[in-house]
């Protein structure tokens, strides 16, 4: 069954011309960014998550003048915030005044896919695509059509203190699980300080939990026919959740209500020896903006500046995050939509993105991005290494709905065991994924 998106493509495609969009083996328009395009008097709506503001906006100033330098159009960038992004969008994209470039995490973009809320790019007209990542590409397929650029990725590592490592008679990164956990003991025991946890962990970092499920051969979700079943109540999932809950328990001091957004700036007041965070979070921890609202605002040095390292988790598979752009089915301007992308995903993005420690869109670019920046090195190591959260329609529901993190707090705070605890996860799962 087509989406969608299949009436209203064709309909753009009436509209706006044959010169905006290209044609496919099913019959679905493609909006193309290949030639040149007059944009003189327009000016594009791009939606960006806070991030990009926030690590290269330096990256998104130079694609957009080299935009405008191509084509004449002005671009007007409005960051968003992760907490109300997605509320945010659903109510824009029930009217008719929408961004016409918009970025979602790669969890959240199958449901906008599914509905059809994005329009059919052409993978061709964007470079190195022939080598983007899975786990971000694979959020933008549907029917042999892709409905996304990938953006960036970051995979998660594990980020401790040199300093205390040398303390604490440490001479090397963990190379396996039990020398992670080997090492926690020794900061736990070599720390007098009752506030401080070998390793911070908060309770509703789920995105941690479930590597540590992956890790033991358990799962989130898969489908069986036309149906998606939750698997985390099945034993191999349990095993993993209790070695989290049970590693949260004895080494974290982190609130087990809350997320892990904030995690870098915490761990910089250095009251604890390790987190797992992406590669950027280790820059993030060691300077802090002396004003957190003002973008342009001067960075200050923390008390862990110099003395953190990063390295794979042993044995935990990392989850492959990042972000994709999409052209908005309902934008006015899609081949200049297009074109801003295509800028922004270019090789010379890349590299302004590697130097802000994260990992580029390519796997064709992952040996010379951790050359040219060895902070990111350890990241894509363990990307080699990774997983991915179900490709569903509504997995995103499921993430809106805090499902995940509310288990995990429900562990954690004793209102649930771990195996209730995973039970009533997968009811809420089962029921949102397969919500009609």
């Amino acid at each position: 069954m087509k989406r969608k998106i299949a009436v209203a493509a064709a309909l753009a495609a009436t509209l706006l011309g044959s010169a905006a969009c290209g044609s496919n083996d099913d019959d679905t328009p493609t909006t193309s960014a290949s030639g040149p395009v007059d944009g003189k008097g327009k000016t594009l709506k791009v939606w960006l998550m806070v991030d990009a503001q926030s690590a290269w906006k330096g990256v998104v100033d130079d694609a957009t003048k080299r935009f405008t330098d191509a084509t004449g159009a002005q671009v007007n960038v409005e960051y968003q915030q992760w907490a109300n992004h997605l509320t945010k969008l659903d109510a824009t994209l029930a009217g008719s005044d929408v961004p016409d470039v918009v970025e979602l995490g790669n969890t959240e973009f199958p449901k906008y896919v599914f509905s059809g809320a994005f329009a059919a790019i052409n993978p061709a007209d964007y470079e190195n695509s022939g080598s983007w990542l899975a786990g971000l590409k694979g959020a933008c397929d549907f029917e042999g059509q892709t409905y996304c650029v990938p953006y960036y990725a970051g995979a998660r590592v594990l980020i401790y203190r040199k300093d205390l490592f040398d303390k604490a008679g440490i001479t090397e990164a963990p190379k396996t699980y039990a020398d992670f956990a080997a090492a926690a003991d020794k900061l736990q025991t070599t720390q007098k300080d009752a506030k401080f946890g070998a390793v911070y962990m908060p309770g509703q970092y789920w995105y941690a939990a479930m590597s540590w499920v992956k890790a033991s051969g358990g799962d989130i979700a898969k489908q069986e026919g036309d149906k998606w079943v939750g698997q985390l109540s099945q034993p191999a999932s349990v095993e993993g959740l209790q070695k989290w809950v049970d590693l949260v328990k004895k080494y974290s001091k982190a609130d087990p209500t809350k997320n892990e957004n904030e995690q870098a700036g915490i761990f910089a007041q250095g009251q604890a020896g390790m987190f797992y965070g992406n590669a950027w979070e280790q820059g993030a921890a060691e300077q802090v903006k002396k004003d957190p609202n003002d973008p342009n605002s001067a960075m200050v040095d923390t008390k862990v500046k110099g003395k953190l390292a990063a390295a794979p988790m042993p044995e935990i598979p990392s989850f492959l995050g990042g972000s994709n752009l999409g052209v908005t089915e309902k934008s006015q301007n899609k081949e200049l939509a297009a074109q801003w992308i295509k800028h922004f995903t270019d090789s010379t993005s890349m590299a302004g993105l590697v130097k802000a420690n994260a990992l580029p869109n390519s796997t064709a670019l992952l040996d010379k991005a951790a050359t040219d920046n060895p902070t990111i090195a350890p990241a894509a190591l363990a990307a080699k290494s990774s997983w991915f959260t179900p490709n569903a329609e509504k997995w995103a529901d499921v993430e809106k709905g805090n499902v995940l993190q509310t288990m995990l707090t429900d562990i954690l705070t004793g209102k649930k065991s771990v195996a209730d605890g995973a039970k009533w996860a997968d009811d809420q799962i089962n029921t949102t994924l397969n919500e009609s």
